[in-house]
């Protein structure tokens, strides 16, 4: 872990210079790729062009099939949850290290992120960090292909999220996991959009606890959190071309995703406002925060922190200075160090 959020600081162009220069080249290029991609999808009424984005980010980020047989240590496989809203999972499971022993594992629920309105489970960056985390940290990870705005708009993602969570709890869900897999200790984690759904379906699951079982949620893990207000923080206002999004696209995903009308202060964006719930008597387990300082999204995400402390809730936190939005998926050092620091949180769970 490196540095906290005490001396959380401000780059200057020549800063944000250099350490853009001593990222991996291909690690540069797919940011440069992802901003021009997702501005070439957007459209200025607030709907994708579906086509040339899914075109765009297959060039950029291709889409993998499950595959039965083990890549990297890892077999996947995939199920259709709710076949009349196409919601679908991506199962990851480490291969035993011992064949003469069964170990009992436990499962990540994972949601990806994409501004609510782009990428995928199945596109390969998605389906290399899943089996990664799957086989670093020896977990069962359930990776969640929910709805996308425009096109299905809030609160969309987050019930198709829930419904995974419902699923795993039936029949059919508790058949497509392997024996071995530990649903009483599950952790949701997600990244970006995906760790706003962490919050939102998290304080769901917390209310319905008792419904779910055996379904237990133990943890929430939210990689660089989406949340978002009117009034700008300073990182919004003073990072300037740091890599992957801007806050134009920030703006445009919000707009994508929230009901007609409502502003960035609706409770799904700014669960710190006025009309966000209070969750003072939801019982949410611990949360690990994870935050960036070259994110333009890191003050919100502080806040963040912050609220839950105000709400009498456990959180930690995991602040990489040098890191920019997106990073953990990335193939570079900074990106499997946040695998090896995940660990205590979740070890002790």
């Amino acid at each position: 872990m490196e540095g906290n959020a005490e001396n959380v600081r401000l780059f200057t162009s020549r800063q944000l210079n250099q350490i853009r220069n001593t990222l991996p080249l291909r690690v540069r290029w797919l940011c440069w790729a992802f901003k021009a991609g997702t501005y070439l999808g957007q459209k200025s009424d607030g709907t994708v062009n579906r086509r040339l984005a899914a075109w765009l980010l297959w060039c950029l980020m291709p889409s993998v099939p499950a595959n039965e047989k083990p890549k990297h240590g890892v077999y996947t496989k995939d199920a259709v949850i709710d076949h009349v809203n196409g919601v679908w999972v991506r199962l990851f499971v480490p291969v035993q290290e011992n064949s003469n022993e069964r170990e009992v594992l436990p499962v990540v629920v994972y949601f990806h992120g994409g501004g609510f309105c782009i990428l995928s489970a199945a596109q390969q960056l998605y389906d290399e960090f899943c089996r990664r985390l799957a086989k670093r940290r020896r977990v069962v990870v359930v990776s969640v292909e929910y709805r996308l705005a425009p096109e299905h708009k809030f609160p969309a993602a987050y019930d198709d999220c829930f419904a995974a969570l419902t699923w795993l709890q039936s029949h059919a869900g508790r058949g497509f996991l392997p024996r071995h897999a530990d649903v009483s200790r599950c952790f949701l984690m997600g990244d970006s959009a995906g760790g706003n759904i962490v919050h939102h379906v998290g304080c769901r699951v917390a209310e319905k606890m008792d419904d779910l079982r055996p379904v237990r949620i133990v943890g929430h893990v939210l990689i660089q959190p989406f949340f978002g207000g009117e009034e700008r923080t300073l990182s919004e206002k003073n990072l300037k071309d740091v890599p992957l999004i801007t806050l134009e696209y920030c703006d445009w995903f919000w707009r994508a995703f929230l009901p007609a009308g409502a502003s960035r202060d609706h409770p799904a964006a700014n669960v710190m406002g006025l009309d966000s719930a209070d969750i003072l008597a939801v019982q949410v387990p611990p949360s690990l925060v994870v935050i960036g300082g070259m994110d333009i999204l890191r003050d919100r995400q502080l806040q963040y922190m912050e609220h839950l402390k105000k709400m009498k809730k456990e959180v930690e936190l995991l602040f990489y200075e040098n890191a920019f939005h997106g990073f953990f998926a990335m193939a570079y050092p900074l990106s499997s160090q946040f695998l090896d620091d995940i660990s205590n949180f979740m070890n002790r769970l």
